[in-house]
């Protein structure tokens, strides 16, 4: 299929939220624990002032450290920021378990993210009590969920990406400064000069670099530089994707979700105190089309593939049984990231499981669109959803004996490493994307549009080749409820390829993202948004901005000269990248 891109309106740019308010509201006063060698680079990095080096990468979480892997590895300078005391971003400070395709033990990622999962398995090896079978599995998952094959608590993330950091911290290549966020940037033309950092103590640093590479949850970087983008949903006209809306809907951003952690201590009361807007979220029926089944806190939603009405099941383990068996999934199980029975008896009173579940999704408006007022509004919101679905759970849930609520189930704070026992950051979907050299369109990934262009019925499907592949993923095409009333979208796409281009304003040449940030669309976005892609994103732009700065060439000249994008291609599959599936 020949490339195809196109030009967002005007309307379709946001302007940028106020980011201090927002770290109030995520409980970032003060840092909590931290890990050796990530506090060391922090605290190096308090004082203020100036600072110059080879590339500077705004956002600590999974797309930003996998940047700052690759560019030191390749001996480049570099400074990474992180608005929160955690690395990891979705896998840590948001506690959401990776969501991975089925080949991920065997290919479909880069080598680095295959370390990662290995040394997070190696982590409990070392540190947990766990059993022997546990132990001497080879494809140990602590939790045991059923989202993931590799179902971890957030701290251990942390943990390990802070050893793998730690090579070129020691060095003197990687400086990391913890509670930091941009508020400023310096732009030449089409050049960004510099960009100005602020921390929780109130201390600013001007860093300038060759290259900056944005890697934030929410594409910050882009409207403090200038940097064409969109948000929300493109129009029919713009794209011809089929599912597209027909006009633009660049406040239709998906739901957005505050995750927490909790046991179950069979017989105790940890029930928190009623929410102060639990009357509402306990009424309250979602405003979506095709409409949802009814009560948002209940057990029962919206199936994503069908959107037909579909029951859940929630049942926690008991003093005289584990979780038992159910028709219906049980949502105890589904991110369960502490499974008792991978660890020696007594190490354990209870599982862990992780709350993200359709039942706090938060629908009713976005982070990016919106002036300081109407987003304080929705943080506070998805707050108050979380510990209404929590207190819902403690008092009201239905109980397969009849009975009502689990007064059991605790609010593990430490777990989150937060006061209230939310998570640090709330879980992002959807960000502000540039408007790329190219951008990924659902007919390119559509299992059906792919089907279609298949020049024989037994043809294998796959979607359409990229000239400029630096990596490869997988993941059904996964919206969930947006803020602009849609229910889920949902359907299924083959695995695909990282263009390069979508990594490439159009315009800014010395920007590249790093994340949810590429250039898809409002749809794609679906498929490319998952932990193991945006690694495999992260760790293309930091190897780009370091080969830029050894070849003295721009990453659209890298993109655009054939021999440029070979020699690059080279690079990338001599680091452990696959920029082929295999067939």
């Amino acid at each position: 299929m020949p490339e195809k891109s196109f030009t967002a309106a005007p309307s379709t740019y946001s302007r940028s939220f106020a980011r201090r308010r927002f770290l109030e509201f995520c409980g970032l006063g003060a840092a909590s624990a931290i890990y050796p060698q990530i506090a060391a680079a922090s605290e190096s990095a308090r004082s203020g002032g100036e600072r110059h080096v080879d590339v500077v990468i705004i956002g600590g979480g999974l797309g930003g450290c996998a940047a700052a892997l690759a560019a030191t590895r390749m001996g480049k300078r570099v400074l990474l920021t992180e608005p929160t005391d955690w690395i990891g971003g979705q896998l840590s400070q948001q506690g959401v378990p990776p969501d991975e395709h089925s080949h991920i033990e065997t290919h479909g990622c880069t080598a680095s993210y295959r370390q990662f999962r290995e040394n997070v398995r190696d982590y409990y090896r070392r540190n947990y009590p766990l059993t022997e079978s546990a132990k001497n599995n080879p494809r140990l998952n602590p939790g045991n969920g059923n989202v993931s094959r590799l179902c971890h608590e957030p701290r251990v993330a942390v943990a390990v990406l802070d050893a793998m950091l730690a090579p070129a911290v020691s060095a003197g290549r990687l400086t990391v400064m913890l509670n930091t966020k941009p508020v400023k940037a310096e732009v030449d033309g089409d050049r960004v000069r510099s960009v100005t950092l602020i921390n929780d103590q109130g201390a600013e640093y001007q860093v300038t670099a060759p290259y900056f590479i944005d890697a934030t949850e929410q594409g910050d970087l882009l409207p403090l530089t200038n940097t064409e983008y969109v948000t929300g949903a493109e129009s029919r006209h713009e794209t011809e994707e089929s599912h597209a809306p027909e006009k633009a809907e660049p406040d239709n951003i998906q739901a957005f979700t505050w995750c927490f952690a909790i046991d179950h201590i069979d017989g105790a009361d940890h029930t928190i105190d009623r929410p102060k807007q639990y009357d509402f979220w306990r009424d309250h029926t979602p405003d979506l089309t095709p409409p949802w089944p009814g009560k948002l806190l209940s057990l029962q939603y919206s199936k994503p593939n069908t959107l037909k009405p579909h029951d859940l099941a929630f049942v926690p383990p008991t003093k005289e049984a584990p979780p038992p068996k159910t028709k219906a999934l049980n949502l105890w199980l589904y991110r369960r990231i502490i499974d008792p029975a991978n660890f020696l008896p007594g190490t354990y009173d209870s599982g862990v499981a992780i709350v993200n579940w359709p039942q706090n999704d938060y629908m009713l408006g976005n982070l990016i669109t919106g002036d300081e007022q109407e987003i304080a509004k929705h943080l506070e919101g998805s707050r108050q959803l979380s510990l209404s679905l929590l207190y819902w759970l403690q008092t009201e849930a239905p109980r397969p004996d009849g009975g009502t609520g689990w007064k059991g189930l605790r609010l593990r704070k430490d777990i989150m490493g937060t006061a209230d026992g939310l998570a640090k950051y709330p879980y992002i979907r959807e960000s502000r994307r540039i408007q790329a050299e190219f951008t990924i369109l659902e007919q390119h990934i559509s299992r059906a549009d792919r089907q279609a262009v298949a020049k024989n019925a037994g043809d294998k499907v796959t979607a359409a080749p990229f000239h400029d592949s630096v990596g490869i993923g997988y993941y059904h095409l996964d919206l969930h409820p947006s803020s602009g009333g849609d229910n889920y979208i949902d359907f299924s796409s083959v695995p695909f390829q990282i263009p390069l281009g979508a990594l490439i304003p159009r315009r800014t040449e010395n920007l590249i993202a790093a994340c949810k940030n590429i250039g898809t669309t409002h749809l794609s976005n679906g498929c490319y948004r998952l932990h193991p892609v945006e690694w495999s994103i992260g760790e293309a732009a930091g190897a780009l901005a370091a080969h830029c700065l050894d070849q003295r060439e721009r990453p659209r000249g890298v993109r655009n000269q054939s021999k440029s994008l070979t020699t690059f291609q080279s690079v990338l599959k001599g680091q452990g990248f696959e920029l082929v599936w295999p067939t």
